[in-house]
C-alpha cells in the first residue's frame, strides 16, 4: 500500500485529491443554491408540503428495498457457486450472464411492457421490482465473483472437514468475508432503484402508485415550471442515498478497493 511521508507529500497529497473532487463538488453546490434561490427555504416547503410526498416516498422505499433484498440474495448465490461450486457449463453460464451487461435497459422497454401486461402485472410495484432486479444482478455478479474467487480455498477445505455443507459454508464462511462487496452491491443498488424514472413511469399508473422521481412534474406547467422548487425536490431525491452511502461508506470504499492491491 502507498504511504506518503513527509508533511510537504501530504500537503500535495491533498491539494491533488481537493483538485480532483472540486469537479464532482461544484454542481452539488450549485444545485443547493439554485434550491434556496428566490423564496429560500420556502422552497423546502413548498415541496415538503405536497400532500403526495409521503405516499411517494414510501413507493420509491417500497420498491428500493425490495429490490436490494433481492438483488443481493440472488448475487451473492451465483456469485458463490459461480466463483467456488464445480459444475458443467459454470463458465458458459457466467459469459451469458455477463452478455446482459451489453443490451441498454432502454432497448428492453417495449418487451418489457408487453410481457408485463400479459402477465397482468400493469400498475403493480412487482412489475418495476422484477426489472431492475434483473438489470442490476448481472454487473453485481461480476464484482461479486472476483472477489469470492479472491478467498483462499484453503478455507473452504477447512471448512469441509469439519463438517460444513455448501450452505453452511456460504452463509457462516463467505457472507461474512465479503461484507466490503456487500456494501457495494447494497450501495449501487439502492441508488438505481431510488433514482429509476422510466420504468415506474411506464409500468405504475395510478397517481397513487408513483415514485419521488415523479416529483418535479407538480411544478411544471405547460408553459413554464419553477426551477428553484425543482430543484429543492431534487436535494430531498437525493438525500436517502446520501445517507445509505454514507452508512456503508468505509466498506463501500474497501469494496471498490479489493483486488487493486495484493
Amino acid at each position: 500500500m502507498l504511504e506518503i511521508r513527509g508533511a510537504a507529500g501530504r500537503v500535495a497529497t491533498q491539494l491533488l485529491i481537493t483538485v480532483l473532487v472540486a469537479p464532482f463538488v461544484f454542481p452539488l453546490w450549485s444545485m443547493l443554491q439554485g434550491s434556496l434561490a428566490g423564496d429560500g427555504l420556502g422552497n423546502y416547503s413548498s415541496v415538503l408540503g405536497l400532500p403526495q410526498l409521503p405516499a411517494f416516498f414510501r413507493n420509491s422505499l417500497l420498491i428500493a428495498v425490495c429490490t436490494v433484498v433481492l438483488v443481493y440474495a440472488s448475487t451473492m448465490l451465483a456469485s458463490f457457486a459461480l466463483a467456488k461450486l464445480p459444475f458443467v457449463g459454470k463458465e458458459v453460464l457466467f459469459y451469458v450472464l455477463l452478455l446482459a451487461l451489453t443490451m441498454p435497459s432502454a432497448a428492453l422497454t417495449v418487451p418489457l411492457f408487453i410481457t408485463v401486461q400479459r402477465l397482468g402485472l400493469l400498475d403493480s410495484f412487482v412489475a418495476v421490482i422484477l426489472p431492475l432486479t434483473a438489470l442490476a444482478i448481472p454487473l453485481n455478479v461480476l464484482l461479486a465473483r472476483g472477489f469470492i474467487a479472491a478467498l483462499p480455498d484453503e478455507l473452504f477445505e477447512a471448512a469441509r472437514l469439519d463438517g460444513c455443507g455448501t450452505l453452511r459454508t456460504f452463509w457462516h464462511l463467505v457472507l461474512p468475508l465479503i461484507r466490503p462487496i456487500s456494501a457495494v452491491v447494497v450501495v449501487w443498488t439502492f441508488v438505481g432503484a431510488w433514482n429509476e424514472y422510466l420504468l415506474p413511469l411506464l409500468f405504475l399508473q395510478s397517481p397513487t402508485n408513483q415514485t419521488i422521481t415523479q416529483l418535479p412534474q407538480f411544478f411544471s406547467t405547460q408553459y413554464g415550471s419553477d426551477q428553484t422548487k425543482i430543484i429543492a425536490g431534487a436535494v430531498i431525491i437525493t438525500l436517502p442515498t446520501v445517507i445509505v452511502y454514507l452508512a456503508l461508506q468505509k466498506l463501500f470504499e474497501r469494496g471498490l478497493t479489493a483486488g487493486a492491491i495484493k
